[in-house]
């Protein structure tokens, strides 16, 4: 799957840290492609068990980190789950099948 990630509109580079939860019920390689992220910012990619991410050429992949995580089970409790840990979910997206994931990011 690829998850093509660029800013909103209104920002011309995005440069705040920036977390993901990838989860699928079968290990998955998540192919990433960005536009406008600033070098240097810290993103953070959570994946399901076996599951990786690739990451475009360049020097994105310095400033992330991968970790597999066991997450749980049912959407709602995944969803619970970030925001006790992350204080805020700003998106949340539940696909059955798909190839190319579009995600924008910003204020």
């Amino acid at each position: 799957v690829t998850l093509h990630l660029n800013p909103i509109s209104s920002v011309h580079i995005h440069q705040k840290p920036l977390v993901f939860l990838l989860n699928s019920p079968l290990p998955l390689v998540w192919k990433l492609k960005t536009e406008r992220l600033a070098p240097g910012i810290q993103r953070v990619f959570f994946v399901s068990l076996g599951s990786v991410v690739q990451f475009e050429k360049g020097n994105f992949s310095l400033s992330a980190e991968t970790e597999e995580k066991l997450f749980p089970e049912k959407n709602e409790h995944l969803l619970q789950w970030a925001q006790k840990e992350y204080g805020a979910v700003t998106s949340f997206t539940e696909l059955k099948i798909s190839r190319n994931i579009y995600i924008k990011v910003g204020e």
